[in-house]
């Protein structure tokens, strides 16, 4: 008797296409849905719009890259990667690269696929002469840090947040 094995199709990251803008806008939300059991203040449908604006212009200027399982001739997005060097104007001592999104569908995390992604968008920072990649991970999200630790960043600033008592009432997401 053999063991049966069900291989997960191969992983390429590559540039995606402008036809792909709305399956990444979807891709987004869902990132932004799932930051928000973490605290994240991020609304997810109401922001689509504008996501979907930024993606196609990150497509343009090649700061986003995909994963892509491959199978046979069908190619489904697994995650991606958003990045571009910081646009700060203070003038400091190193060139900083900022990942702003890093997503894996669930049912392919730890598999590699959010590493490969990373690695990718480092690979491009280096190429464009970026000395320092920095990110951001909510504070509760444990597995998020670990995962960014494993891949050798270690923390540089702390975000500090308070909630202002007043008398407007808080808005619910949509």
């Amino acid at each position: 008797m053999s063991d049966i094995t069900t291989e997960e199709p191969p992983i390429a990251i590559e540039s995606p296409t402008v036809s792909e803008v709305e399956t990444l806008a979807d891709l987004w939300v869902d990132l932004a849905r799932g930051q928000r059991e973490y605290g994240s203040h991020l609304r997810t449908a109401s922001n689509r719009e504008f996501v979907r604006d930024t993606i196609a212009h990150q497509i343009a200027s090649g700061g986003i890259l995909v994963a892509r399982a491959t199978a046979n001739e069908l190619s489904e997005i697994v995650g991606f990667v958003t990045f571009s060097p910081e646009s700060g104007q203070y003038d400091q001592d190193v060139t900083r690269g900022v990942i702003q999104n890093l997503y894996v569908v669930p049912e392919r995390r730890d598999e590699g696929v959010g590493e490969k992604l990373l690695a990718a968008a480092e690979s491009r920072f280096a190429t464009a002469g970026i000395d320092v990649v920095t990110l951001d991970a909510m504070a509760a999200n444990e597995a998020a840090r670990r995962f960014y630790r494993r891949q050798g960043y270690r923390v540089h600033r702390v975000e500090l947040e308070k909630r202002v008592e007043n008398d407007n009432k808080t808005r619910q997401d949509d």
